[in-house]
This record gives structure tokens, sequence and C-alpha cells, in this order.
């Protein structure tokens, strides 16, 4: 006979949340350094009082298991701080992306009612701003130090597998943003999800450059710190720090994205010194072009990792491809990775044959737990048991996965489908294109066409050449129909992941 109830003790040893471990790794680490600002340490002992520290004041300021607290901040020690803490007194810790505007944060901080906010100086005027008197305000320095040194010790809380831990916003690029919540759960099988597919190992180091708000930054931190590792914070796309950092600190896996990857390989190659030890670099390399990853590779003397993910999964949900280093990929298809059940399904939620291209659907321990407050939403998009990601994929014959493109970003021309991604992939075969974006352009005869911007190498191809490699490899109704040029990949405008938002392109090209 299964047991159905599971005693209060039985269900509290079977889970450890993300707080527990980083104490035991201050207990097995403590002298070790856990995180460096570059002005600043603090051994894991030291952050583990800290955090510990933070999660009695703010118990002694009321806040309750299920609470949200909210940070609008740079990269700093304390952000880290404040998430463990959070872990620690059962709240749930909300990452306020500082890159929204002012009736945006307000948005998220109106759509998940924090009990707290702390912010930096840096955006305290911000705060301001949003006149929001029934919210505590807390700012990091001289507030922060006060309260650490003046709460009382109290019982920190035992939190359960399904309860929520960070909320995550989404960009809002189509509407006004989601947050995505992410349970305990669902961190602990992040991070052990990174030491089966992605090489993570105690005593790890990780530079953390990307903003704090964001999942590539803010819980890969966590899992280098629940292993005893050392995270290295920056304060944003500083390409000096990180590669000087490069250079001097050996990593597990130095996050590149569009937007900043060109610079920080350029200043490497000039620097002319070897990089220290590097498990992987690089990553969403369908964003990048093929000579930019074969460069990125044999600058850094790393694999380039193929992966592809969202704040909803976790960074894995494909995970086993790797470029050896000086690779020029001929090829994108990635591998699934170890946890994770997958589907291709189309609008009808079939599941396609091989082949043919669908909507990933996907289930698994890394999931996050829905949006707040999005009970239609959240219907729609877990329809079945199975959370549709939104992405299309074609599966191979050798079971390994193309990516296509996303299914709500279609150009519908006459009554054909075109994802831009295919039209992006062959305008980058050209070595000479740095970066390419389709979006899409109303027209009286088609409905809407395919327009290219495209940013390149000195000297520039012709318009004409680009089209010439187009007609090679696309059929003619996927043809874009204008190409612009762009200075720059940095002309481009992009979310906190480095994508590509297209429809404000879209405003310049019609």
């Amino acid at each position: 006979m299964i047991q159905a109830d599971l005693s209060p003790l039985t269900a509290a040893a079977g889970f450890a949340d993300i707080g527990q471990w980083i104490a035991a790794a201050a207990r097995r680490h403590g002298a070790q350094c856990a995180v460096d600002d570059g002005t600043h340490s603090l051994s894991h002992a030291e952050f583990d009082r800290r955090a510990t520290a933070v999660a009695h004041a703010l118990i002694a300021l009321g806040v309750r298991p299920g609470d949200r607290i909210a940070v609008l901040a740079e990269n700093r020690i304390e952000y880290l701080e404040l998430a463990v803490a959070a872990a620690r007194c059962g709240a749930v810790f909300a990452a306020l992306n500082w890159r929204f505007a002012a009736p945006e944060i307000a948005h998220c901080i109106a759509l998940t009612s924090p009990v707290l906010l702390f912010a930096s100086a840096r955006y305290r005027t911000l705060v301001d701003t949003l006149a929001l008197p029934a919210l505590r305000v807390v700012g990091f320095g001289e507030e922060y130090e006060v309260l650490l040194a003046g709460s009382p010790p109290a019982p920190l809380v035992a939190v359960g597998p399904e309860d929520g831990y960070i909320i995550l916003y989404t960009s809002g690029t189509t509407g006004m943003s989601k947050a995505a919540l992410l349970s305990h759960r669902a961190e602990i099988a992040r991070l052990m999800l990174g030491r089966i597919d992605s090489m993570l190992a105690p005593g790890d180091h990780f530079v953390a450059w990307a903003p704090l708000f964001h999942m590539v930054a803010l819980e890969h931190a966590l899992h280098v710190l629940a292993l005893g590792g050392t995270v290295h914070i920056v304060d944003g796309a500083d390409i000096d720090r990180i590669v000087d950092l490069a250079m001097a600190v050996p990593q597990w896996w130095l996050v590149l994205l569009p937007g900043m990857i060109d610079r920080v390989v350029e200043t490497m190659a000039r620097r002319g010194q070897p990089p220290a030890p590097l498990k992987i670099v690089g990553a969403l390399a369908d964003l990048v072009s093929a000579d930019l990853v074969a460069e990125t590779s044999r600058v850094f003397r790393a694999p380039y990792w193929n992966t592809f993910g969202s704040t909803e999964t976790g960074m894995l949900p494909f995970a086993g491809t790797r470029f050896a280093i000086g690779e020029r990929p001929l090829s994108l298809a990635k591998a699934a990775n170890s946890n994770h059940l997958f589907k291709l399904v189309d609008d009808e939620d079939r599941v396609v044959a091989p082949g043919q291209p669908g909507e990933v659907a996907v289930r698994g321990p890394t999931l996050f737990s829905g949006y707040w407050q999005a009970a239609d939403t959240n219907a729609r998009e877990f329809r079945g048991g199975w959370f549709h990601m939104g992405d299309v994929f074609v599966e191979r014959d050798d079971g390994r996965y193309d990516y296509v493109d996303r299914a709500k970003y279609l150009i519908k021309t006459g009554a054909e489908n075109v994802y831009p991604a295919e039209i992006e992939r062959a305008l980058m075969s050209d070595p000479r294109v740095i970066e390419a974006v389709v979006v899409r352009k109303p027209d009286a005869k088609w409905g809407e066409v395919p327009v290219a911007l495209v940013a390149c190498h000195a000297p520039a191809p012709s318009a004409d050449a680009l089209f010439a490699v187009c007609r090679e490899r696309l059929a003619r109704y996927k043809q874009p129909k204008e190409i612009r040029f762009v200075t720059s990949p940095d002309d481009f405008p992009r979310s906190t992941s480095g994508k590509i938002q297209r429809q404000l392109l879209e405003q310049q090209v019609r």
C-alpha cells in the first residue's frame, strides 16, 4: 500500500531549500571567498552570518511566509544576501527590473503587492516618483546595516518544495509584464540539473555581470554559493572587468550575450593574453553568427555552449550540445537535457510528425509555478498538464532539435507562414554579417512581408549581395523584401536576456 499522508517531519526531511544548502556550504567552506564585487569581499562564513541577520530583520519587520519583498538595485552583494534571507524566512523575493520605465515598475509592484521594497541609492529617486505611501522602502547602505545590527534572533522558517521563492518579471514586449513565480522545488531542480548537464562543480567561480533581476545571473549565483564557490559581482557589462576576471580567475561558465559578446571578444583578443581555465563560454548560439561563435571559443579556449531556455523553464531545456574550440557551427541543432519531458505540438495540441515544426510543450521539476495572478494565462499555457513555451522546434532524424522561431512571432505573407529565424540564419551565413534581425511590415498585396535589418563588419556587403544569399537558401516567399543596414548590433533594442524586441523594430520599418 502506498502511504498517502506524510508526516511533517518526514516531509521536512525530504527537502532542503537553497538557504539551507548555502548554510551547509558555509560550514564546509567558511574561510573561502563567497562574494567579491571588486572592492569588497565576504567569506562564506561572513556571507552566511549576514544573510541570516537579514532574515531575522525581515521577521522583525513583520514579514511572514508567502509575503513578497521587492528589490530595485544594481548588482551588489546585498542583493544576494536578501535573496538568501528570503528563503530563510519564507518570503517571496521579487526582483524588479530597473530597465523598465516607471509606469512598468509601478505595474510590477501593484501586481505582486510586496510588503517591503529594498532600493539602492541609484534608484531611490525613481522609487520616490512612484508615490507608494503604503509601501515601506528600505535603502541599501546605512539604513540596511542598522536593520542587520538591531534585529533580535528569531526562529527561521522551514519552507516546502512548492512554496514560492522568486518572482522574475517578463520583459513585456507584447503587453504588460507578467510575474513568473519560481518555487523552491524548481530552484533546487535547476541547481541539480546544472550539476548534471553543465559541469557545475563545488568551488567553481562565476561572474555575475548580467542584471541580478535576470535568472542567468541570480539563479546561477545562488547555485554557485550553494556549492561553496565564489561569485564575482560586476555592475553590468563592464567589458574591461569581465576580461580582467577571465584572465585571472578560473571559471565555470562565462555567460556572454548578444549586444556585448562581440566587444568582450574583441577586447580579449586585443589583450593577447591567455585566459584562465574556463569550462564553457557563451550562450544563445542561435542569436550569434557562426563566425563569432568560433572566434569566441578560440579566444577563450573553451567550448561554446549551444543553450536554449527561458525564465519559466530554466536555462537548460535544450543543453546537450557544445561547439569545440574554434568550431564554426554548420548546424545549431540541440539535444534535450537530462531532466525534462518534451513533445512538439501543432495549434490543436496534436503531436507533430518528425521533421515538422511544432511548439515545445514541456514538463519536469525545473518548471516554474505559473504567472502571478494570471489564472486565464496559466490555464492556457499549462493546458493538458504541459507548459507550452511558445517556441517552435523541429525534431531531426538523429533525435536532436532545430530551433525555428517564436510561435507568437510569425510573418503571414499571403497564405504562407514565415519564421524570421530562417531568414536571419541565411543572412548570417555571410561572414561579413554580424547580426541580422527580420521583422514584419504591412503590405497592401501580401498582408505583411519580411524586412531584414543587418549589422555588418566593414566593408559591408551590398544589399544585392545579401539578396543573392537569400535567393540561394530560401524559398521565394521567405526572401526579405527589403534589407536595411544598421551601424552596429548595439542599435537593436533588446530584452534583459539579449533577445531582440521585434515590436520596437517594427515601428522603425513601417
